[in-house]
Protein backbone atom coordinates (compact mmCIF):
# COMPACT_ATOMS: atom_id res chain seq x y z
CA UNK A 1 0.00 0.00 0.00
CA UNK A 2 2.17 2.79 -1.34
CA UNK A 3 0.05 5.87 -0.52
CA UNK A 4 0.83 6.95 3.06
CA UNK A 5 -2.52 8.66 3.69
CA UNK A 6 -4.43 5.64 2.42
CA UNK A 7 -2.31 3.34 4.54
CA UNK A 8 -2.91 5.38 7.69
CA UNK A 9 -6.66 5.34 7.08
CA UNK A 10 -6.46 1.57 6.67
CA UNK A 11 -4.41 1.36 9.88
CA UNK A 12 -7.08 3.34 11.74
CA UNK A 13 -9.75 1.04 10.36
CA UNK A 14 -7.92 -2.08 11.57
CA UNK A 15 -7.22 -0.64 15.01
CA UNK A 16 -10.84 0.48 15.21
CA UNK A 17 -11.97 -3.15 15.35
CA UNK A 18 -10.93 -3.15 19.01
CA UNK A 19 -8.64 -6.15 18.77
CA UNK A 20 -5.00 -6.22 19.84
CA UNK A 21 -2.79 -6.56 16.75
CA UNK A 22 0.66 -8.18 16.86
CA UNK A 23 3.05 -5.92 14.94
CA UNK A 24 3.86 -8.56 12.33
CA UNK A 25 0.15 -9.22 11.61
CA UNK A 26 -0.59 -5.52 11.34
CA UNK A 27 2.32 -4.89 8.97
CA UNK A 28 1.25 -7.85 6.81
CA UNK A 29 -2.35 -6.62 6.67
CA UNK A 30 -1.10 -3.20 5.52
CA UNK A 31 1.46 -4.60 3.09
CA UNK A 32 4.25 -2.59 4.69
CA UNK A 33 7.41 -3.11 6.73
CA UNK A 34 7.59 -3.12 10.55
CA UNK A 35 9.65 0.08 10.35
CA UNK A 36 7.02 1.89 8.26
CA UNK A 37 4.35 0.60 10.61
CA UNK A 38 6.10 2.17 13.60
CA UNK A 39 6.29 5.51 11.73
CA UNK A 40 2.58 5.33 10.93
CA UNK A 41 1.77 4.58 14.58
CA UNK A 42 3.78 7.67 15.58
CA UNK A 43 1.82 9.78 13.08
CA UNK A 44 -1.46 8.59 14.58
CA UNK A 45 -0.24 9.54 18.05
CA UNK A 46 0.73 12.99 16.78
CA UNK A 47 -2.84 13.36 15.48
CA UNK A 48 -4.19 12.61 18.96
CA UNK A 49 -5.03 8.90 18.72
CA UNK A 50 -4.01 7.00 21.85
CA UNK A 51 -2.40 3.89 20.38
CA UNK A 52 -1.14 1.53 23.06
CA UNK A 53 1.83 -0.71 22.36
CA UNK A 54 3.31 -3.64 24.24
CA UNK A 55 6.76 -4.93 23.34
CA UNK A 56 8.22 -8.39 23.74
CA UNK A 57 6.43 -11.78 23.58
CA UNK A 58 2.72 -11.19 23.20
CA UNK A 59 3.39 -7.62 22.09
CA UNK A 60 0.69 -5.79 20.22
CA UNK A 61 -0.84 -2.48 19.13
CA UNK A 62 -4.38 -1.34 19.92
CA UNK A 63 -6.41 1.80 20.46
CA UNK A 64 -6.83 2.79 24.10
CA UNK A 65 -10.20 1.91 25.63
CA UNK A 66 -12.81 4.61 25.10
CA UNK A 67 -11.17 5.99 21.97
CA UNK A 68 -13.32 5.51 18.86
CA UNK A 69 -12.43 5.91 15.23
CA UNK A 70 -14.48 8.72 13.61
CA UNK A 71 -17.34 7.17 11.64
CA UNK A 72 -16.28 8.87 8.39
CA UNK A 73 -13.19 6.65 8.21
CA UNK A 74 -14.93 3.89 6.30
CA UNK A 75 -13.38 2.03 3.40
CA UNK A 76 -15.37 1.42 0.22
CA UNK A 77 -16.40 -2.12 1.13
CA UNK A 78 -17.39 -0.94 4.61
CA UNK A 79 -19.59 1.77 3.07
CA UNK A 80 -21.34 -0.90 1.01
CA UNK A 81 -21.83 -3.17 4.04
CA UNK A 82 -23.15 -0.36 6.26
CA UNK A 83 -25.50 0.98 3.58
CA UNK A 84 -26.94 -2.43 2.70
CA UNK A 85 -27.37 -3.37 6.35
CA UNK A 86 -29.25 -0.18 7.20
CA UNK A 87 -31.34 -0.36 4.01
CA UNK A 88 -32.42 -3.91 4.75
CA UNK A 89 -33.32 -3.03 8.35
CA UNK A 90 -35.25 0.01 7.11
CA UNK A 91 -37.32 -2.34 4.96
CA UNK A 92 -38.33 -4.40 7.95
CA UNK A 93 -37.35 -8.00 7.07
CA UNK A 94 -34.73 -7.93 9.83
CA UNK A 95 -37.56 -8.93 12.11
CA UNK A 96 -37.21 -6.14 14.71
CA UNK A 97 -40.25 -3.95 15.32
CA UNK A 98 -40.09 -0.17 15.23
CA UNK A 99 -36.51 0.24 13.95
CA UNK A 100 -37.34 1.12 10.35
CA UNK A 101 -37.42 4.88 10.96
CA UNK A 102 -34.25 4.70 13.09
CA UNK A 103 -32.45 2.89 10.27
CA UNK A 104 -33.56 5.55 7.77
CA UNK A 105 -32.22 8.30 10.05
CA UNK A 106 -28.93 6.46 10.53
CA UNK A 107 -28.61 6.01 6.76
CA UNK A 108 -29.13 9.75 6.25
CA UNK A 109 -26.52 10.58 8.93
CA UNK A 110 -24.06 8.19 7.31
CA UNK A 111 -24.29 10.18 4.10
CA UNK A 112 -23.69 13.43 6.00
CA UNK A 113 -20.45 12.37 7.71
CA UNK A 114 -18.83 10.51 4.81
CA UNK A 115 -16.51 12.23 2.34
CA UNK A 116 -18.18 13.19 -0.95
CA UNK A 117 -17.21 10.14 -3.05
CA UNK A 118 -18.28 7.39 -0.60
CA UNK A 119 -21.31 9.53 0.37
CA UNK A 120 -22.46 9.51 -3.26
CA UNK A 121 -21.92 5.76 -3.40
CA UNK A 122 -23.95 5.22 -0.23
CA UNK A 123 -26.76 7.47 -1.48
CA UNK A 124 -26.89 5.71 -4.86
CA UNK A 125 -26.87 2.24 -3.32
CA UNK A 126 -29.49 3.16 -0.73
CA UNK A 127 -31.81 4.55 -3.40
CA UNK A 128 -31.33 1.56 -5.71
CA UNK A 129 -32.02 -1.21 -3.17
CA UNK A 130 -35.65 -2.09 -2.43
CA UNK A 131 -35.73 -4.70 0.36
CA UNK A 132 -38.62 -7.04 0.97
CA UNK A 133 -41.05 -5.63 3.50
CA UNK A 134 -41.73 -7.57 6.67
CA UNK A 135 -45.09 -9.31 6.88
CA UNK A 136 -45.00 -11.18 10.19
CA UNK A 137 -44.77 -9.43 13.56
CA UNK A 138 -41.18 -8.86 14.65
CA UNK A 139 -39.30 -8.95 17.94
CA UNK A 140 -39.40 -5.91 20.20
CA UNK A 141 -36.07 -4.00 20.35
CA UNK A 142 -36.06 -4.02 24.17
CA UNK A 143 -36.43 -7.82 24.17
CA UNK A 144 -33.57 -8.24 21.70
CA UNK A 145 -31.37 -5.84 23.65
CA UNK A 146 -32.07 -7.36 27.06
CA UNK A 147 -31.42 -10.90 25.85
CA UNK A 148 -28.32 -9.84 23.92
CA UNK A 149 -26.85 -8.25 27.04
CA UNK A 150 -27.68 -11.36 29.07
CA UNK A 151 -25.93 -13.58 26.49
CA UNK A 152 -22.84 -11.35 26.57
CA UNK A 153 -22.77 -11.24 30.39
CA UNK A 154 -23.53 -14.94 30.85
CA UNK A 155 -26.52 -14.17 33.12
CA UNK A 156 -29.72 -16.20 33.26
CA UNK A 157 -33.06 -14.50 32.63
CA UNK A 158 -36.77 -14.65 33.34
CA UNK A 159 -39.24 -13.80 30.60
CA UNK A 160 -42.87 -14.08 29.55
CA UNK A 161 -43.37 -16.48 26.64
CA UNK A 162 -46.51 -17.20 24.59
CA UNK A 163 -46.73 -20.84 23.55
CA UNK A 164 -48.32 -22.32 20.45
CA UNK A 165 -51.56 -22.71 22.38
CA UNK A 166 -51.68 -18.95 22.92
CA UNK A 167 -51.11 -19.21 26.68
CA UNK A 168 -48.45 -16.98 28.28
CA UNK A 169 -46.10 -18.56 30.80
CA UNK A 170 -43.17 -17.38 32.89
CA UNK A 171 -39.92 -19.01 31.77
CA UNK A 172 -36.45 -19.20 33.27
CA UNK A 173 -33.52 -19.85 30.96
CA UNK A 174 -29.75 -19.65 30.51
CA UNK A 175 -29.38 -17.73 27.21
CA UNK A 176 -26.59 -18.89 24.88
CA UNK A 177 -27.22 -17.38 21.44
CA UNK A 178 -29.60 -15.13 19.51
CA UNK A 179 -30.16 -16.63 16.07
CA UNK A 180 -31.95 -15.31 13.00
CA UNK A 181 -33.35 -18.08 10.83
CA UNK A 182 -36.05 -17.93 8.18
CA UNK A 183 -36.60 -14.17 8.80
CA UNK A 184 -37.35 -14.79 12.48
CA UNK A 185 -35.31 -14.28 15.64
CA UNK A 186 -34.84 -17.13 18.12
CA UNK A 187 -33.24 -17.55 21.52
CA UNK A 188 -31.25 -20.75 21.93
CA UNK A 189 -31.15 -21.44 25.64
CA UNK A 190 -31.09 -24.00 28.42
CA UNK A 191 -34.63 -24.14 29.82
CA UNK A 192 -34.30 -24.22 33.60
CA UNK A 193 -37.85 -25.47 34.09
CA UNK A 194 -37.79 -28.26 31.50
CA UNK A 195 -34.07 -28.95 32.15
CA UNK A 196 -33.19 -29.17 28.48
CA UNK A 197 -32.11 -27.20 25.42
CA UNK A 198 -34.85 -25.21 23.77
CA UNK A 199 -35.42 -22.65 21.03
CA UNK A 200 -37.78 -19.74 21.84
CA UNK A 201 -39.26 -17.56 19.11
CA UNK A 202 -38.58 -13.97 20.13
CA UNK A 203 -41.75 -12.51 18.60
CA UNK A 204 -43.54 -14.58 21.28
CA UNK A 205 -41.39 -13.21 24.11
CA UNK A 206 -42.73 -10.34 26.19
CA UNK A 207 -41.19 -8.85 29.31
CA UNK A 208 -37.57 -9.88 29.96
CA UNK A 209 -36.19 -9.63 33.51
CA UNK A 210 -32.41 -10.17 33.79
CA UNK A 211 -31.45 -12.09 36.91
CA UNK A 212 -28.08 -10.30 37.10
CA UNK A 213 -26.60 -13.61 38.22
CA UNK A 214 -24.27 -15.87 36.23
CA UNK A 215 -25.14 -19.40 35.15
CA UNK A 216 -22.79 -22.36 34.86
CA UNK A 217 -22.02 -22.72 31.12
CA UNK A 218 -22.89 -26.01 29.44
CA UNK A 219 -21.47 -27.40 26.24
CA UNK A 220 -23.97 -26.87 23.44
CA UNK A 221 -25.08 -29.98 21.56
CA UNK A 222 -23.10 -30.56 18.38
CA UNK A 223 -24.44 -30.59 14.84
CA UNK A 224 -22.92 -31.54 11.51
CA UNK A 225 -19.16 -30.83 11.15
CA UNK A 226 -18.63 -27.16 10.35
CA UNK A 227 -22.33 -26.38 10.71
CA UNK A 228 -23.27 -23.10 12.39
CA UNK A 229 -26.06 -22.83 14.94
CA UNK A 230 -28.42 -21.02 12.53
CA UNK A 231 -27.97 -23.72 9.87
CA UNK A 232 -28.47 -26.45 12.45
CA UNK A 233 -31.67 -24.92 13.79
CA UNK A 234 -33.02 -24.52 10.26
CA UNK A 235 -32.25 -28.18 9.56
CA UNK A 236 -33.88 -29.25 12.84
CA UNK A 237 -36.99 -27.22 12.04
CA UNK A 238 -37.17 -28.77 8.59
CA UNK A 239 -36.57 -32.36 9.69
CA UNK A 240 -38.74 -32.11 12.79
CA UNK A 241 -41.55 -30.24 11.09
CA UNK A 242 -44.89 -31.47 9.91
CA UNK A 243 -45.14 -33.83 7.00
CA UNK A 244 -47.04 -31.89 4.29
CA UNK A 245 -45.85 -28.83 2.38
CA UNK A 246 -48.59 -26.54 1.04
CA UNK A 247 -48.59 -23.40 -1.10
CA UNK A 248 -51.44 -20.97 -1.80
CA UNK A 249 -51.66 -17.64 -3.61
CA UNK A 250 -53.83 -14.98 -1.93
CA UNK A 251 -55.53 -12.26 -3.97
CA UNK A 252 -54.59 -9.71 -1.31
CA UNK A 253 -51.48 -7.83 -0.12
CA UNK A 254 -49.18 -9.66 2.31
CA UNK A 255 -49.90 -7.22 5.13
CA UNK A 256 -53.63 -7.86 4.90
CA UNK A 257 -53.07 -11.63 4.88
CA UNK A 258 -50.74 -11.36 7.88
CA UNK A 259 -53.36 -9.36 9.79
CA UNK A 260 -56.06 -11.99 9.21
CA UNK A 261 -54.34 -15.36 9.29
CA UNK A 262 -54.05 -17.09 12.67
CA UNK A 263 -51.16 -19.37 11.71
CA UNK A 264 -47.80 -17.57 11.44
CA UNK A 265 -45.40 -20.51 11.27
CA UNK A 266 -45.08 -20.44 7.48
CA UNK A 267 -43.58 -18.00 4.99
CA UNK A 268 -45.54 -15.10 3.53
CA UNK A 269 -44.11 -13.27 0.51
CA UNK A 270 -45.52 -10.33 -1.45
CA UNK A 271 -46.10 -11.22 -5.12
CA UNK A 272 -46.90 -8.15 -7.17
CA UNK A 273 -48.98 -5.26 -5.86
CA UNK A 274 -52.03 -7.15 -4.56
CA UNK A 275 -51.04 -10.79 -4.24
CA UNK A 276 -49.16 -12.82 -1.64
CA UNK A 277 -47.87 -16.38 -1.53
CA UNK A 278 -48.16 -18.39 1.70
CA UNK A 279 -46.19 -21.63 2.16
CA UNK A 280 -46.04 -23.90 5.19
CA UNK A 281 -45.60 -27.43 6.43
CA UNK A 282 -48.67 -28.90 8.14
CA UNK A 283 -50.00 -32.06 9.76
CA UNK A 284 -53.47 -31.83 8.22
CA UNK A 285 -54.60 -30.58 4.81
CA UNK A 286 -58.17 -30.08 6.09
CA UNK A 287 -57.02 -28.09 9.10
CA UNK A 288 -54.91 -25.65 7.08
CA UNK A 289 -57.73 -25.30 4.53
CA UNK A 290 -60.03 -24.13 7.33
CA UNK A 291 -57.37 -21.76 8.69
CA UNK A 292 -56.92 -20.20 5.25
CA UNK A 293 -60.66 -19.95 4.64
CA UNK A 294 -61.16 -18.14 7.96
CA UNK A 295 -59.11 -15.23 6.65
CA UNK A 296 -62.10 -14.34 4.46
CA UNK A 297 -59.71 -13.62 1.59
CA UNK A 298 -59.80 -15.30 -1.84
CA UNK A 299 -56.91 -17.65 -2.54
CA UNK A 300 -55.80 -20.27 -5.04
CA UNK A 301 -54.30 -23.62 -4.02
CA UNK A 302 -50.98 -24.00 -5.86
CA UNK A 303 -50.05 -27.39 -4.51
CA UNK A 304 -49.73 -30.15 -3.85
CA UNK A 305 -52.49 -31.88 -5.82
CA UNK A 306 -53.57 -33.81 -2.73
CA UNK A 307 -54.11 -30.56 -0.85
CA UNK A 308 -56.28 -29.23 -3.70
CA UNK A 309 -58.32 -32.43 -3.71
CA UNK A 310 -58.85 -32.40 0.05
CA UNK A 311 -59.80 -28.70 -0.01
CA UNK A 312 -62.38 -29.31 -2.75
CA UNK A 313 -63.84 -32.27 -0.81
CA UNK A 314 -64.06 -30.15 2.34
CA UNK A 315 -65.74 -27.31 0.41
CA UNK A 316 -68.28 -29.78 -0.99
CA UNK A 317 -69.01 -31.13 2.49
CA UNK A 318 -69.57 -27.60 3.83
CA UNK A 319 -71.94 -26.74 0.96
CA UNK A 320 -73.95 -29.91 1.62
CA UNK A 321 -74.20 -29.03 5.30
CA UNK A 322 -76.15 -25.82 4.58
CA UNK A 323 -78.10 -26.77 1.44
CA UNK A 324 -80.36 -29.85 1.78
CA UNK A 325 -80.90 -29.89 -1.99
CA UNK A 326 -77.26 -30.85 -2.45
CA UNK A 327 -77.43 -33.76 -0.04
CA UNK A 328 -77.14 -37.20 -1.50
CA UNK A 329 -75.07 -40.27 -0.83
CA UNK A 330 -72.31 -39.69 1.65
CA UNK A 331 -69.16 -38.67 -0.28
CA UNK A 332 -66.14 -40.93 -0.16
CA UNK A 333 -63.48 -40.23 2.44
CA UNK A 334 -60.83 -38.12 0.62
CA UNK A 335 -58.07 -39.50 2.80
CA UNK A 336 -56.10 -42.49 1.49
Amino acid sequence: MADTSQRILRLLSLLGTGRAWPGADLAEALGTSPRSLRRDIDRLRELGYAVESLRGPGGHYRLAAGRAVPPLLLEDDEVVAATLGLRIVAGGPGGVEGVEESAERALAKLGQVLPSRPARRAEALGAAVEPERRSWPGVRPDVLTALGEAVAAGHWVRFLHRGRDGEERRRRADPYRLVMSGRRWYLYAWDRDAEGWRTFRLDRVGEVVPARAPFVPREMPGGEPGEGLAARLERDFREGGAGHAVSVLFDAPAREVAARITRVDGDLVQVGADRARYTARVDSFEWIAVVLALTGLPFTVEGPEEFARRTAALADLLRRSVDPALRGPRPADPRP
